[in-house]
């Protein structure tokens, strides 16, 4: 799947369910293992574990692959692993305590989110 069809049906998959903050980074200047990183935080236990699900369908139904979802059984910090894509979804505390955007946050992607703006995913 092209990278930005995924990236697409990521985003498009956490907004369904109301995810907070999405942030998307090129990474393929960092490692090999994936080109993209996609952050975003959920409200709660069951909301990160819905946006986890939104984001594995919404990947499946156009047409991509999904190789693990960890994270589930707390639901405090979800990782949909969808091969040249990973997403975390993250509660705020963890999100602000491990600081994941300035490990992989060198290089935001520009998209158009639903919500209207234009700017760093």
């Amino acid at each position: 799947m092209d990278i930005r069809k995924l990236q697409r049906a990521i985003v498009d998959g956490l907004e369904d369910v109301k995810a907070q903050d999405i942030k998307v980074y090129d990474t393929s200047h960092l490692t090999e293992l994936f080109d993209r990183v996609v952050i975003a935080s959920g409200t709660s236990n069951r909301q990160t574990k819905a946006l986890a699900a939104s984001v594995r369908d919404t990947v499946k139904g156009a047409g991509g692959h999904i190789v693990a979802v960890e994270g589930l059984e707390t639901g405090e910090w979800v990782l949909v692993d969808c091969g040249d894509a990973v997403v975390h979804i993250l509660q705020p505390q963890l999100r602000l305590y491990y600081n994941l955007e300035e490990i992989w946050g060198d290089k935001p992607v520009r998209m158009k989110l639903a919500t209207g703006g234009r700017g760093p995913a």
